[in-house]
């Protein structure tokens, strides 16, 4: 079927049902509403939510509109910041896993750019699996950014990154909510630097507890002093999703999204004693 927007919440209700009838495909992206230089609150879900668009247009796949409230880590000093705990945030994504999966979503697609964002969605990768015997997917756009090349040059890894979440305010008709300021450009050690072999130990967020104790520690951002800066760095990043939206394969990922279906079948049939496999079995 021709979708009318690949947005589920701007469908009706009927036109769900019907996507339904012929694919069980859905994206969510997400990330936190917080702290970020001169740039919006939720830049990084809008990032991910503009990844997510890129995706869903090339596959004729459905998006949720993305879900901005997670652990967001060290940035909980900004009162803009909204934070979650690392619990409620995976009960969160749990239970709306479970609600998309009730409706008919079998393939389940996570999506984020939030640094910390592995930390809430892991155990769902793994819990929901175990209780459902539903294998769901997460994209660490993170690692996507380093695989196409995005960031591999570390003193372009920050300009990039912001021309990239302009691009995908662009695509969301929202470029004029990017202030025009150059107050934010000046990079900055952060004050964690201190003890950074400490939280070196493990993936981001994970090693060890902190806060940033400036604000200015996340993060510095590009200057944009004007509309025609802000306009021609959007385009550049348009061109920077679509690179990272090609490495991301989507088709290609979808098909061994069905071939592991397929495999997870013979393993439950050869270990119905698996988590899976049994709790599939009890609640059927």
């Amino acid at each position: 079927m021709k979708l009318r927007s690949h947005l589920l919440n701007v469908l009706i209700n009927d036109e769900v049902e019907a996507y339904l009838k012929e694919n069980d495909v859905i994206i969510v992206p997400f990330g936190p509403t917080e702290l970020h230089g001169g740039l919006p609150l939720d830049c990084e879900t809008i990032l991910a939510e503009g990844i997510a668009l890129l995706m869903a247009q090339r596959t004729d796949s459905l998006i949720l509109p993305h879900v901005p409230y997670i652990y967001s880590g060290a940035t909980a000093s900004g009162k803009g910041t909204i934070q979650l705990t690392v619990r409620e945030s995976a009960d969160m994504l749990q239970g709306l896993a479970h609600s998309l999966l009730r409706s008919g979503f079998k393939k389940q697609i996570y999506i984020s750019l939030h640094g910390p964002a592995h930390i809430s969605i892991n155990p769902v990768v793994r819990d929901f699996f175990d209780e459902t015997g539903i294998a769901i997917l997460y994209i660490d756009g993170m690692i996507t950014a380093q695989k196409s090349g995005v960031f591999s040059d570390p003193k372009a890894m920050m300009l990039n990154l912001d021309k990239m979440i302009l691009g995908a305010y662009k695509l969301r008709n929202r470029l004029d909510d990017i202030l025009l300021t150059s107050d934010y450009a000046e990079p900055v050690t952060q004050t964690p630097a201190v003890f950074g072999n400490l939280s070196a130990q493990a993936f981001q967020s994970g090693a060890t507890g902190y806060y940033f104790k400036e604000h200015s520690d996340h993060m510095a951002t590009s200057a944009i002093p004007d509309v025609e800066t802000r306009d021609r760095m959007a385009e550049e990043g348009l061109v920077l999703l679509n690179k990272m939206v090609d490495a991301i394969d989507f088709p290609t990922l979808l098909k061994e999204m069905a071939i592991q279906e397929e495999y997870l079948d013979d393993v439950y049939k050869r270990f119905p004693h698996v988590p899976a496999a049994y709790n599939r079995h009890k609640n059927s």
